[in-house]
């Protein structure tokens, strides 16, 4: 840190690096900084950090059950998040071996008036990008989408190339694979991770790889295989011990080593004065920097931009507002994880969630400490609700409705997906987490926009304004394997030497 004269004559500071915003993206772009000698200040609106990697204590009676109430899992072939995860000194683990399930309306047949079709439980196949098949004949993909959609998605390897609509996901997989793979499959699966209709999602966003594995073999199933080659060996996904809610705090004690953290403090403008950048503060005060990091949502960038590059239509279109659901039961019968890590809810079904994880069920270090805490009868269930472009959280729930209707409706729920009864009294505790505005669509169009704004920020420079750079999963792509990399490269393009 070093001084410059103030507008009224007195030294004031210069700060190495001011990082505005405190979620994943904020923390590791500061943490870089860190790591790269400089000593930044971390300005985060909310009382807590973390953004979507939050925690949550839902133990019963005093008994402590700590676990996560936002992201639960990163995907293994992220480098950049492996590496991170062992310089922090945290403990990564796989998952349980057992599979996720599917649930999907059962047929077309006579029913009540008003009354939504029972679902339909299968194991979803594994060997499958977002749900996308690698293999269309095998006994999991014919058991989830029939001998007739096996025969239409076997067309992917005769049809000319060419013909094809990679505009969206959607259209990608139904011009290639058919509509039962679209519905049975990829809609469960890429909804319940991206929280929206596969035909608002951009294949790059949420496939890196896939069209161009697609252009080099001139089959979707042949691209979904190759794919899958290249992953690391075990899961796609990975954990830590304790939640992904630890690399929170690791983070924070890495960042609060060599910089600070004000929570609680929100940026209100950014200007440039002279050689710094000035960052206003809502309680009033002004930090004058070298450097900026914006690692806040949509949103508040296009805002805090408007003054320096041309911002219009570059703000992401309002995202899902998601109720997570989290159930401490005591259920016996979930005992044999009767639905393996839990299930993809496709929309249409008696089911309103549009997913649920059996996290008992699929982290074994949690299943480690409810046997120690509350016995081996004892199990945490999750449940998603909020699916983008069918309204906010389905049609049969409101997302302002308080708390104990989305509990009362996850009981229901839990009995439908996982075929087991349950009392009033089976339910030791509950807690419902509320994300409004989340997770905003990748559509192709806003892809372009933003990349195009980040060009406009970068070429700043040129301009006689360095040290500027934007990050955050509206302009890096949903998924820590995404945000990771990208905020650790916004960091490092601040060197002004």
């Amino acid at each position: 840190m070093t001084t410059s004269p103030s507008h009224d004559g007195t030294p004031a500071p210069v700060f190495d690096a001011v990082v505005v915003g405190g979620g994943i993206a904020g923390l590791v772009a500061a943490r870089t900084l860190v790591g790269d000698g400089f000593a930044p200040v971390v300005v985060e609106a909310s009382e807590v950090c973390g953004g979507y990697l939050a925690r949550a204590d839902v133990g019963p009676a005093g008994v402590p059950v700590v676990v996560d109430s936002g992201a639960e899992s990163y995907a293994s072939r992220s480098q950049a998040i492996a590496a991170l995860v062992a310089e922090l000194g945290l403990e990564a683990v796989e998952p349980s071996g057992l599979s996720a399930w599917g649930y999907v309306p059962e047929g077309t047949g006579p029913r009540a008036a008003g009354r939504r079709p029972r679902g339909r439980a299968f194991p979803l196949p594994k060997a499958g990008v977002l749900g996308i098949p690698g293999h269309v004949w095998a006994s999991d993909t014919r058991r989830a989408i029939g001998v007739v959609g096996a025969l239409r998605a076997s067309l992917d390897r005769v049809l000319p190339a060419s013909r094809v609509d990679a505009s969206t996901l959607a259209s990608l997989v139904e011009s290639r694979l058919g509509r039962r793979v679209l519905d049975r499959l990829v809609t469960p699966v890429a909804g319940g991770v991206h929280s929206t209709d596969p035909a608002l999602l951009s294949v790059d966003a949420v496939a890196p790889g896939l069209l161009t594995a697609y252009e080099r073999t001139g089959s979707l199933a042949a691209a979904v295989r190759s794919l899958r080659a290249q992953a690391p060996a075990g899961s796609a996904v990975r954990g830590l011990v304790g939640g992904m809610n630890q690399l929170v705090a690791a983070l924070e004690t890495a960042v609060e080593a060599g910089g600070s953290i004000r929570r609680g403090t929100g940026a209100r403008q950014l200007r440039r004065t002279g050689d710094v950048w000035e960052v206003q503060l809502t309680t009033g005060e002004t930090l004058r920097t070298a450097r900026v990091v914006l690692a806040v949502g949509g949103h508040a960038a296009v805002a805090l931009l408007g003054d320096l590059v041309d911002t219009a239509g570059a703000a992401p279109v309002r995202g899902t507002d998601i109720r997570l659901v989290t159930l401490v039961l005591r259920a016996p019968a979930l005992g044999d994880a009767p639905r393996g890590t839990g299930v993809l809810v496709a929309p249409g079904s008696d089911v309103v969630a549009k997913g649920s994880t059996h996290a008992s069920a699929k982290w074994p270090w949690l299943r480690q400490r409810l046997d120690a805490t509350l016995g081996p009868d004892a199990h945490v269930v999750r449940l998603s609700y909020g699916r983008g472009g069918a309204g906010p959280t389905g049609s049969d729930l409101d997302s302002a409705a308080p708390d104990e209707t989305f509990v009362a409706q996850a009981v229901l729920d839990v009995q439908a997906l996982y075929g087991v009864p349950l009392a009033s009294g089976d339910v030791l505790s509950s807690a419902v987490t509320r994300w409004d505005d989340a997770l905003s669509p990748p559509t192709p169009a806003h892809r372009a926009r933003t990349s195009r704004l980040v060009s406009d920020v970068a070429a700043l420079r040129a301009d006689g304004a360095p040290g500027l750079s934007v990050t955050g999963a509206w302009v890096a792509g949903t998924g820590l394997a995404a945000v990771v990399p990208h905020a650790q490269a916004a960091a490092r393009s601040l060197d002004l030497s």
